[in-house]
């Protein structure tokens, strides 16, 4: 293996599941801005949107995605713009 090619700055990190509120430390160089208290230790705080505890794969659940509706909702404040 060549030397020097990886971090020396592993530290603990919490990541958060948005979608049903799941948290789990493990160990990351990931640059974090919020942070988050657990047990009466501060760490760093990374926000996922899926994880394995909400992924359809793990938990047998699909989940439906409105895409459509997103896409929708951007083309009615952004897509006539340049119609005159």
């Amino acid at each position: 293996m060549k030397k020097e090619i990886h971090p020396n700055n592993y530290r603990p990190v919490v990541f958060k599941d948005m979608s049903n509120d799941d948290v789990f430390i493990t160990r990351s160089t990931i640059n974090a801005r919020e942070t988050i208290e657990i047990d009466g230790v501060t760490y760093p705080l990374i926000k996922v949107e899926i994880s394995n505890t909400s992924h359809p794969f793990y938990t047998g659940k699909s989940k439906l995605v409105d895409t459509a509706g997103r896409v929708d909702k951007f083309m009615s404040r952004y897509g006539n713009r340049n119609k005159k």
